[in-house]
């Protein structure tokens, strides 16, 4: 009895290793195919003939491309915020500690841009994508972590590390269009020769978060863009 109990449960975890294993291979498939010739050239038969499967087979793990997109941002949403919850777990007490806490988890930003390019490329640069925001439940944790680091800003602004009249959702929509600028150069190779990338991400983010503590670059509000 207890030996054909255990035979059941070595065929269900059998099925579920290679249930995963065919999820990753979809994934993986599918999130090179995006990249490589943009979402919306790519479709579930293409996706299928790269992995010899059928599309039927595909249907099976995924109802559609798009939940195929929405499985690799969720992916990438959680690598991408993994360091900076480490960082930003409590707000320092110091009050250049917090503007560190602030740099950390913008260069984490551009650190994800080079150690996970196909991601980042296709949720940040693909236009074609679907929006997260069609699915707040699944990706609430990216509004968390956002609200999280606005805390924080708020935080130093209230700490005197930035203006009083400063934005945090402002400060937090500047640093993030400064990295991705630099990102973007970086994947699109507009590297220019004997150009150091990393000390240009750098040199942007320092000079961003500068202007913003200086109270120079202040111009811009994020009212209406929540």
């Amino acid at each position: 009895m207890n030996k054909v109990w255990e035979g059941g449960v070595g065929v269900r975890e059998r099925h579920e290793r290679e249930r995963i294993a065919t999820s990753r291979a979809i994934l993986d498939a599918a999130r090179d195919l995006f990249v490589a010739e943009g979402y919306q050239n790519v479709s579930i038969r293409k996706i299928a003939e790269k992995i010899e499967y059928s599309p039927a087979a595909i249907y099976s793990y995924f109802p559609s491309k798009d939940d195929i997109f929405l499985a690799l941002a969720e992916e990438g949403f959680h690598m991408l915020f993994a360091s900076a919850s480490a960082d930003c777990a409590k707000v320092p007490a110091a009050d250049a500690s917090r503007v560190d806490c602030v740099r950390s988890a913008f260069w984490n930003l551009y650190t994800f841009s080079k150690n996970h390019p196909e991601y980042f490329a296709l949720m940040f640069v693909d236009r074609s994508v679907p929006r997260i925001s069609q699915d707040w439940q699944r990706f609430g944790f990216v509004r968390e972590m956002r609200h999280r680091l606005s805390d924080i800003i708020q935080q130093a602004i209230d700490a005197g590390d930035f203006p009083r009249t400063s934005d945090p959702n402002g400060i937090f929509r500047v640093l993030s269009a400064a990295i991705h600028g630099v990102a973007v150069i970086r994947l699109c190779d507009r590297i220019l020769p004997g150009e150091d990338i990393d000390a240009l991400a750098r040199d942007t983010l320092e000079a961003a978060l500068t202007g913003l503590r200086s109270g120079f670059a202040s111009t811009y509000s994020s009212d209406g863009c929540r």
